[in-house]
């Protein structure tokens, strides 16, 4: 019962942090969200029994990740290089874009909880650790997304030292 409730309570405040991170006009008050957003992903990984999750989750996003956030929002002036009014115009199509993704994931639910389409039965993962089955399902069936991931992070570091960069020169060239 407790369970169930405690996992409850971390779904709502995923749910609710991101809505209102998400709406935030403020970016550092949007990354604080995030990170409360991330604290109840660990605590949802630890009801679902997940110890090692659930200390990645805390470790790499919580630390790593949201330090890299308050980096590049301290690092490039966002008001100056975004028009965010012009943003705010075209909300239409972020909700377009919202309820199609929503569609998907509901589309999707039902083959995991059936057990559809090639999932794991529960009991070949209970045998596994969960590093373990992380690792091979990581590293064999979704070998190609991962390393996907791993360019369109290669590209964003570009792309952030680019940006760095014209700032600096810029910054020489006025002083």
């Amino acid at each position: 019962m407790f369970t169930q409730i405690f996992f409850l309570y971390c779904a709502v405040m995923i749910l609710g942090s991101a809505l209102v991170a998400i709406t935030r006009r403020n970016p550092v008050h949007a990354v604080l969200m995030l990170l409360l957003m991330f604290f109840h992903m660990a605590g949802l990984y630890i009801s679902l029994q997940s110890e090692f999750l659930a200390a990645v989750q805390i470790i790499v996003y919580a630390g790593a990740i949201l330090v890299l956030y308050l980096f590049v929002l301290f690092l490039v002036n966002i008001r100056e290089e975004m028009k965010i009014d012009s943003l705010v115009d075209s909300a239409w199509l972020g909700r377009i874009i919202s309820a199609g993704l929503a569609l998907i994931l509901v589309s999707i639910i039902p083959a995991f909880v059936l057990g559809e389409k090639g999932s794991w039965p529960v009991e070949r993962i209970q045998e596994l650790t969960h590093t373990k089955a992380i690792g091979l399902e990581m590293y064999t069936t979704y070998i190609f997304p991962f390393e996907i991931a791993g360019l369109i992070l290669l590209v964003a570091v570009i792309g952030g030292l680019v940006l760095a960069k014209k700032d600096n020169t810029n910054q020489t060239l006025e002083g």
